[in-house]
């Protein structure tokens, strides 16, 4: 005989809530059904099994673990009518298949995640790929279970045939429902046995991208270059203080102040990961600053203008006018190469991959990891494997020299 309770799982997310869970236990082996809520420790009576009045929300909230239990305890009368050697999986799995596992509410519950985050790009994108996602399956309720390797693959073709999207953009896609799956799993709202993907199944392999940096030659050749439109030059300024500091991220350039820069170093944190980083400023860096500054410089105040009327409070303003800004700098640029008569497609982001060109083998990876602020020196290796071709050119030398 299985028994259903109502309990708060002591597992604390990252707000410092708890989920609201019904547990539902056979032969001493328990599993769990999450309701979607969450509160605080002190908000839950563990005798009576049900949400203080100190929440705002308790008579609902208790309301909905009456009426879940009530579902649950249903359907695990029914399913041991249907056999007494049922287990506790088969039961959660027939308690799932009644409920509605949509495999878009919680993917939008992943979205909701990233904006909480300030990854505002980040989130607008991914819904963009809820939304083709949603065209392809024809339908707004997804679940789970229907999203089997066929889908995938069908999925998948649809993307490359009919969107024709690269192979690249496809992987985003994939790693999108895969992430959802993982959330699904993580808070056991599905059982892992409906994931699609790993070995045997489907298997998400990112292609190499042709990352292309410009030589040393092409750098002196903008560094060279004096420019009559003000707004092209601050682009090519922009870029080259990028490149000069080992390719920071145009996001981070953008927020940097004057502050950030005491005893010759530059201090800031990461928007990406809040890693904190310090460089020494390169003197050509020092030399494009000179020109921004004014008779009223403060600490406070940013380098670049771009956030300069920005609402600081309000993240997705300051996302909003970093990605106008990046637009505004790569159609500058464009022209920019064509005035200095490079082959090259430039935008802010070849800043980084021409550091790596340009160092090649000459420094070493670890220094290198630094520089490029890389997590982990793995990352590092394969990105700088782009840039590196001695050996493969030697190679190449010793058998057609002769």
């Amino acid at each position: 005989m299985s028994t259903v309770t109502a309990i708060l799982r002591k597992k604390k997310n990252g707000q410092g809530l708890f989920p609201l869970a019904i547990r539902v236990t056979k032969n001493r082996k328990s599993s769990y059904i999450y309701t979607g809520f969450n509160i605080a420790e002190n908000q839950w009576d563990d005798q009576k099994r049900i949400v203080k009045k100190n929440h705002p929300n308790s008579k609902r909230l208790n309301n909905l673990l009456l009426s879940k239990m009530a579902e649950i305890s249903d359907t695990v009368l029914e399913v041991e009518s249907d056999s007494k050697s049922t287990s506790v999986s088969q039961i959660k799995q027939r308690i799932q298949k009644g409920s509605d596992t949509n495999f878009f509410e919680l993917a939008q519950k992943h979205i909701q995640t990233l904006i909480k985050r300030e990854q505002h790009h980040q989130a607008k994108t991914e819904e963009g790929r809820i939304k083709v996602l949603k065209e392809f399956a024809k339908t707004a309720s997804l679940p789970f279970e229907n999203i089997t390797e066929s889908f995938l693959y069908r999925f998948k073709s649809y993307l490359l045939g009919d969107k024709k999207l690269t192979e690249r953009t496809v992987v985003n896609y994939l790693i999108l429902i895969r992430t959802t799956f993982n959330i699904a799993i993580r808070d056991e709202v599905i059982d892992r046995d409906l994931y699609p993907f790993g070995r045997g199944k489907v298997t998400i392999r990112i292609p190499e991208s042709d990352k292309v940096g410009l030589n040393k030659d092409e750098i002196i050749k903008l560094e060279s270059l004096n420019l009559e439109s003000q707004a092209k030059q601050h682009a090519l300024n922009v870029w080259l203080f990028s490149f000069y500091l080992a390719g920071i991220r145009v996001g981070d350039v953008l927020r940097l102040k004057w502050g950030d820069i005491t005893d010759g170093r530059l201090n800031y944190r990461m928007s990406k990961n809040k890693k904190l980083v310090s460089l020494k400023m390169p003197e050509k860096a020092l030399q494009i600053l000179d020109g921004y500054k004014t008779s009223d410089t403060k600490k406070d105040y940013f380098i670049f203008p771009e956030l300069r009327k920005a609402k600081l409070k309000d993240s997705k303003d300051v996302t909003r006018k970093i990605q106008t800004a990046t637009r505004k700098f790569n159609r500058h640029l464009v022209k920019v190469a064509t005035l200095a008569k490079i082959d090259k497609d430039i935008s802010m982001h070849i800043a980084r991959h021409s550091f790596g060109n340009i160092s090649g083998a000459k420094i070493p990876i670890q220094m290198l990891q630094k520089l490029y602020r890389h997590s982990s020196i793995t990352t590092t290796v394969n990105y700088q494997s782009n840039f590196i071709y001695n050996e493969e050119d030697e190679a190449l030398d010793a058998v057609l020299t002769f």
